[in-house]
């Protein structure tokens, strides 16, 4: 993600709606105690270890509410942080500061957690062959906060949307009336260009699916002899990619088998939020 173009593009609105739900029509706490402009300073601390996401966010909240807010931030996107560390501070009018605080935060917490998750799992990753990529999971008007922040952690994007690639799960099977017709009819109707993924939940699925010609072939909740048997039929006619219930307890199955991507939602649905605060608030 460019924090410039594409903030302009697709973020700013996105952080204007949290704004709105904040802020439906005044924040009565901030005008009974503020009853005029005056300027002021908060440091931004890390009450917890873990890898930080969304700094450029954080800042956006608050300039949003106030272009003459300022931030000024000690680390970057991507830098593992302590339990205690000055991470930056906020300095500007303090009711923009203290209207904003909570949703600055919520997206620094959110993005920084999926981040520092998302980078515990991806060190189990190192020196192996395979790809860590994220999942559809994402929370509704999050998914481009959430996807950049699993990047940041050390992981990779699976498709960004419904238009982005063709991925033939379970009901499109259905629908189609089986593997080879799903795939027939997804060569038949999309781009030359974009690649046919295809899930697959049993060994028999995984040897219609090669001889239709899928390109990427998702061995979907299958157990490890299941995808052993899997991985032996696809004998490197498509890639491979393991999904269901992947999580760090388990995913050293996964990497023993030598597929070339692991997919889980949990790196968005299920990540801790990194514990941040502003704090300590004083006049200038």
């Amino acid at each position: 993600m460019n924090n410039g173009i594409t903030m302009k593009l697709n973020a700013d609105e996105l952080i204007l709606q949290a704004l709105r739900e904040d802020i439906s029509s005044e924040d009565v706490s901030t005008n009974a105690v503020m009853r005029e402009a005056q300027e002021g300073e908060a440091q931004l601390i890390c009450k917890q270890d873990g890898v930080l996401a969304g700094l450029f966010v954080f800042q956006r909240v608050f300039e949003l509410l106030d272009e003459n807010t300022s931030v000024e931030f000690y680390f970057a996107d991507g830098d593992k942080v302590k339990k205690g560390d000055l991470i930056g501070r906020v300095k500007g009018d303090i009711r923009a500061i203290l209207s904003g605080e909570r949703t600055a935060l919520n997206y620094l917490q959110r993005m920084s957690g999926i981040a520092t998750y998302t980078n515990s799992i991806a060190a189990m990753l190192e020196g192996s062959k395979v790809k860590l990529l994220d999942t559809r999971k994402t929370t509704p008007n999050m998914r481009i906060f959430e996807k950049y922040s699993v990047k940041v952690g050390g992981g990779q994007n699976h498709r960004y949307n419904l238009s982005d690639g063709v991925l033939l799960k379970d009901n499109h099977i259905g629908a189609a009336g089986g593997v080879k017709e799903a795939i027939v009819m997804a060569k038949e109707y999309a781009p030359f260009v974009r690649k046919i993924e295809i899930e697959c939940e049993t060994v028999e699925m995984v040897q219609e699916a090669v001889e239709a010609g899928a390109d990427i072939i998702m061995l979907d909740n299958m157990g490890v002899e299941e995808m052993q048997k899997a991985i032996a039929v696809i004998d490197g006619k498509a890639e491979i990619e393991c999904s269901g219930n992947v999580t760090k307890e388990n995913i050293g199955h996964y990497i023993a088998l030598g597929v070339d991507y692991i997919s889980s939602g949990a790196l968005t649905h299920s990540a801790p939020i990194l514990d941040i605060s502003l704090k300590n608030l004083h006049a200038v």
